[in-house]
């Protein structure tokens, strides 16, 4: 069939106008379950401290009947730190670009502010899971928190040749010659966390090696209703003997690294009134500006607490 003579059809119109929706689609992720799982402190100074104390190990304790009393050897508690980390980002928008109307957004400003909070926050979890050392800083050098790694010494799985760090924060681990991620470095992870009187809950670790926890314990039995028409190809709780531990996929950790740690022995610190602010940026011109920044730090509790498995393949 051919159209009829004469026909006036919308590829001869002019002005036609556009169809644009009023919706901006993105799918940037913004979960970050280690930052967002910790407890939340403050943090009255740049440099956060706290301490850390253990007892004497376990004895066969029998005492003489009768006999005098001795006092035992006493020790003092350990002193810790970190810096606090200011992250910031700044979003400035042109006196036009605000004027003008604009789809899925009220304020192109006020959008962009929006997501360099977001980002702000992605950024954290990085960081704070991240294999750095703390920088004090200067005039000149900003400040820096220790992450994760640089704390966790007493329980951790490396590859040939790899080291842990001191444990204060001063300097990094070194993880070793890469190798495949199996369950027995797990569990070997595990039990250490739990002899020194941890109690891991959450397993975190980038995809790759999210899935090569999906392939432990291959030899268990898996028993699929006739009614379930849903495939299991994976699982979310690693039920090891000494309790049950949540894994929680993070794609901001270290891709190298599986993260065990107990949840309650970590904190997230803010400078108080800090944790995520923004400021107006003065007006020089035709823009306006905001900054946006967020003052924290990392507060390693009790690092024997939690286990990292450490230098492991990436694909």
């Amino acid at each position: 069939m051919a159209q009829p003579a004469n026909t006036f059809a919308t590829n001869d119109q002019v002005g036609i106008r556009e169809d644009l929706s009023d919706v901006i689609y993105d799918i940037s992720p913004v979960d970050v379950p280690f930052t967002s799982s910790i407890r939340h402190v403050e943090a009255s100074n740049t440099t956060h401290e706290w301490m850390t104390d253990s007892l004497a190990s376990a004895s066969n304790n029998a005492a003489i009947e009768g006999d005098d009393a001795s006092a035992g050897a006493s020790t003092a508690t350990t002193r810790l730190n970190n810096y606090t980390q200011i992250s910031e980002k700044v979003a400035r928008v042109t006196g036009t670009a605000r004027a003008v109307d604009t789809a899925g957004r009220s304020d192109e400003l006020d959008y962009q502010v929006m997501k360099r909070g977001k980002e702000i926050k992605r950024d954290i979890e990085l960081a704070a899971l991240s294999n750095k050392a703390k920088v004090a800083g200067n005039d000149t050098l900003a400040r820096q928190a220790a992450g994760v790694p640089s704390y966790v010494i007493t329980n951790t799985s490396l590859g040939s040749g790899g080291s842990v760090a001191t444990g204060d924060g001063t300097d990094t681990m070194t993880e070793g010659t890469a190798r495949a991620f199996t369950e027995a470095m797990l569990k070997d992870v595990i039990e250490s966390a739990w002899t020194e009187g941890g109690a891991p809950n959450v397993i975190m670790a980038r995809a790759f090696n999210r899935s090569a926890i999906s392939s432990f314990s291959t030899n268990r039995s898996n028993i699929q209703r006739a009614e379930d028409s849903t495939l299991h190809a994976t699982f979310e709780v690693y039920e090891s003997d000494y309790g049950e531990l949540k894994i929680v996929p993070n794609r901001f950790g270290d891709a190298s690294m599986a993260y065990v740690l107990d949840l309650e022995h970590w904190a997230l610190a803010h400078v108080p009134g800090r944790a995520m602010v923004t400021y107006d940026i003065a007006k020089t011109g035709d823009s306006d500006a905001k900054q946006v920044l967020s003052e924290w730090t990392i507060e390693a509790c009790q690092e024997a607490s939690s286990g990292i498995i450490a230098a492991l393949t990436t694909s």
